[in-house]
């Protein structure tokens, strides 16, 4: 990794001083590694919505940091010559979302196929999927976001 890019263990920090709507939420950073981001949402009636419960607005973006979070450890390396962006989402509301909630994001496709593609001179796209939990264990939200890595001009 070169010397400005975060580590997985400093994921969750760099995150959160350079976004500012993860600070509004107050997204908590449990896991960041190459491989899995964790994040949770605090429950907070400041972002209920009207059954009570999180906002889809701010389960859109704990589901986003989320997977933010797991490129950033998959390609920190690369961001010396390369951008991470979303390119598009797709979410589904599954269950009623009550109390805290927790993100888990995992890559789609393997991280070196990705970074073969841009060594390729391609601008490679690739999911992430993202799981939103309550605390008892149902899923009530699944995204899946497509990001990529545009290269630095």
């Amino acid at each position: 990794m070169s010397e400005t890019s975060p580590t997985p263990a400093s994921i969750g920090a760099f995150l959160t001083a350079t976004v500012p709507m993860v600070r509004t939420l107050r997204l908590e950073y449990l896991e960041t590694t190459a491989e899995r981001a964790v994040l949770a949402l605090p429950d907070d009636p400041e972002y209920h919505n009207h059954v009570a419960g999180p906002h889809a607005g701010a389960m859109f973006t704990l589901a986003e940091s989320a997977s933010g979070a797991v490129v950033i450890g998959a390609f920190a390396d690369q961001l010396g010559r390369a951008v991470p962006l979303p390119v598009r989402a797709e979410i589904g509301w599954t269950k009623l979302a009550r109390g805290p909630l927790t993100a888990t994001a995992v890559l789609g496709r393997p991280a070196a196929e990705v970074v073969a593609e841009l060594d390729g001179g391609s601008r490679p796209e690739f999911p992430v999927e993202v799981s939103v939990r309550r605390e008892d264990g149902a899923e009530t939200s699944h995204m899946t976001i497509v990001w990529t890595l545009r290269p630095n001009s």
